[in-house]
């Protein structure tokens, strides 16, 4: 089948012709009916929608999507890292590049359905703020500290770790210690947002906790050397100089709590209003413009919010190295959930953008970051790569592949427990929507991206809590 026949079954020229020459020598290798070519790119052609989560088929499929809604020419630029992935997320990832000021995009591995731009979304755009690419749990992050204990020290004091974890950490929406724990960052200026000035006193009632969802606190075994990374000579990046071995080591993961989902729901409800113009299905890639009073507000909040984050994960980390009484030779976190302003080539021209990362992680050259798995399976401490296409971004996990409501209806605790045995992983607590079933595999979603970062080192999850079923999640 050449370029004429192409046409005539209906695919434009330029890009989606390229794409359908490649579709079909896939096809053919792939063993496909030949005889049927002709109704598979007419198939494809009518619905290109249906195709986008198709492994085969996606490439030649997003080169013939058209959103909705569309206010520009054509989509400002994005690619995909991974194949298969949900066609709804893609969807997404394609409709806000139909924004008029998206500049460029990026999906990640690990992506997945969420509001406005998928989670694994990366958005790059032009002077404008768009809340929920940012989303509820705003700059969420992770952090890992690594002690000086090897990792045998896991088997031979499980009840004290244990035990440490369950007194210095609190899991659930309506959590708090008391007495209050304090922090320097409540000296900040809580008035740069009412939101924030109304919700100064909450946010310090759950200083120091995790909330619910995905968020975990985690002891576990730090591996460094043969077998992780590709030079076996240990750890010597940003100062750090540490052997290769097994260590013992705490990984935790939330955000900013209610105050955060709240700072979020107000300015996104503000930009909403400002474009009734968007259909339905896009009402949460209402943007707003950083010139404006509103979008300068939600700016300093957003801002204030993640420093906020990071005084919770440092409050945890404080208290249970302080109970462990032992030394920190590594201490690395980052971020998602956020935008920040960062300068990026796009079509050949340097420009400074807002780049949204929802569900992604940072990964500069030289950038270190921490992508977890799942209660059962490893995480990675990573180095960014620099990689212009991906807008420096990397996945923030493995990604979830189902419903809180379908894994409720998919698993057991007792297979659950099993597994988790054969792991030698001791769970605390943990609702079974966040069993290691719901996420994709990480090794999977670690091969799709290593042009974007390179292993460093590998966390292996032995002692988890996180917040019990029944309470709304978080994430």
């Amino acid at each position: 089948m050449n370029t004429k026949d192409l046409i005539q079954l209906g695919v434009p020229q330029g890009e989606p012709i390229k794409r359908a020459h490649a579709f079909i020598v896939a096809f053919r290798k792939s063993g496909g009916d030949m005889s049927q070519l002709e109704n598979e790119i007419g198939a494809i052609v009518g619905n290109p929608s249906k195709f986008l989560g198709d492994p085969m088929r996606e490439e030649f499929a997003r080169s013939l999507y058209v959103p909705a809604f569309k206010q520009r020419e054509t989509l400002a630029p994005w690619q995909q890292w991974g194949s298969g992935l949900e066609p709804e997320a893609v969807k997404q990832m394609a409709n806000a590049c139909a924004l008029p000021v998206s500049v460029a995009g990026a999906l990640m591995p690990d992506a997945h359905v969420g509001y406005g731009l998928p989670i694994g979304g990366v958005l790059a755009t032009d002077n404008a703020v768009i809340p929920y690419a940012v989303g509820v749990d705003i700059a969420c992050r992770m952090k890992l500290t690594v002690f000086n204990r090897k990792a045998s020290t896991l088997a031979g004091e499980k009840d004290r770790l244990a035990n440490i974890i369950e007194r210095e950490t609190r899991f659930g929406i309506g959590c708090s210690f008391k007495p209050r724990r304090e922090h320097e960052v409540l000296d900040e200026d809580w008035t740069v947002s009412p939101v924030t000035q109304r919700l100064r006193d909450k946010a310090w009632s759950q200083l120091g906790t995790s909330g619910s969802g995905n968020h975990f606190v985690e002891f576990g075994a730090f591996t460094i050397g043969a077998g992780v990374d590709d030079r076996g000579t240990g750890f010597n990046e940003a100062g750090y100089n540490i052997p290769p071995g097994e260590y013992l080591a705490l990984l935790t993961h939330s955000g900013s709590r209610g105050t955060g989902a709240q700072v979020c729901q107000h300015y996104s409800r503000i930009a909403m209003d400002r474009h009734k113009e968007l259909p339905k299905e896009l009402k949460h890639l209402a943007w707003l413009s950083l010139e404006e009073e509103a979008g300068q507000e939600y700016w300093a909040a957003m801002n204030l919010m993640g420093h906020y984050a990071a005084a919770n994960h440092a409050l945890i980390h404080k208290y249970i190295t302080r109970a462990l009484g032992a030394d920190v030779i590594l201490d690395v976190e980052n971020h998602h959930n956020f935008a920040w302003k960062e300068r990026h080539v796009v079509d050949g021209v340097e420009r400074e953008l807002i780049v949204h990362r929802k569900g992604a992680t940072p990964a500069g050259s030289g950038v270190l970051g921490i992508i977890p798995g799942s209660m059962a399976s490893p995480g990675f401490l990573v180095r960014g790569n620099g990689q212009t296409e991906s807008l420096h971004s990397a996945s923030h996990g493995a990604g979830r592949v189902m419903s809180r409501t379908k894994a409720l209806q998919s698993f057991t605790w007792s297979a659950v427990k099993k597994l988790l045995a054969e792991r030698e992983v001791t769970l605390l607590s943990a609702g079974l929507d966040e069993v290691p079933g719901v996420y994709k595999d990480i090794d999977t979603v670690m091969a799709a991206q290593t042009d974007l970062v390179d292993v460093l080192g590998r966390f292996d999850p032995k002692l988890v809590k996180m917040c019990p079923s029944g309470e709304r999640a978080e994430d």
